[in-house]
């Protein structure tokens, strides 16, 4: 907290609050989509994307045997609902400012105060008991990539549209991996499907030819 530069404006407005207000509040916002994603990606036992584990942090589902909730990334969503309740308060508290009488600035001080402990407290709670143990689903993730009918699209350079579609569509008809179909269809061989179907080629970034 620094002294205002322009005391006079500083009495009469409280827009500097009113600002900050704003950032805390979009911070909540971002934060609690990422907590919404991890909640998303790590949902299952078998039935969700299941594609991250989080760290169990609570006996079970009360009403899922098995199933073990994320309760850490479910309180952060709280303290970021939180925060965002206490912006629309330090709004009204600004809009209620008539004739320059911030009559309403306790009330923004406490809601901004409470809004930063909130969130400071949530963060290193998510960070500590959840993000620092998350790991990767390895075989539900080579599952997912290589039942998906999206990876015909690393073919493209090799087989053509048509081909690719020709293949997608048949392999979603009858509910097999696109990569049998292109063989099957004799498109390509197995072993260059095998080649241009890697995870790292089509989850990295594209290779650069090299010049002659």
């Amino acid at each position: 907290m620094v002294l205002a530069d322009n005391l006079i404006e500083a009495s009469s407005s409280v827009s500097c609050m009113l600002f900050f207000s704003g950032i805390l509040r979009r911070v909540a916002v971002k934060v609690s989509k990422v907590c919404n994603d991890l909640r998303l990606l790590a949902s299952g036992p078998r039935c969700g994307l299941g594609e991250v584990n989080l760290p169990p942090m609570a006996p079970g589902s009360s009403i899922m045997p098995g199933k073990v909730n994320p309760v850490i990334p479910k309180v952060l969503n709280m303290c970021c609902f939180d925060t965002i309740g206490s912006d629309i308060t330090v709004c009204c508290g600004a809009e209620a400012g008539q004739l320059e009488l911030n009559v309403m600035e306790p009330v923004i001080i406490y809601k901004l105060f409470t809004s930063v402990l909130v969130l400071t407290r949530g963060m290193n709670i998510l960070r500590g008991r959840c993000v620092s143990g998350i790991t990767a689903n390895r075989e539900r993730c080579h599952e997912m990539v290589h039942s998906s009918i999206g990876i015909v699209t690393a073919l493209l350079p090799h087989i053509g549209y048509k081909k690719c579609t020709e293949a997608a569509a048949k392999a979603l008809k009858e509910k097999r991996p696109v990569a049998d179909i292109v063989v099957e269809l004799g498109y390509l061989d197995k072993a260059k499907v095998e080649e241009h179907l890697q995870l790292e080629i089509m989850c990295g970034p594209p290779a650069k030819k090299r010049k002659t």
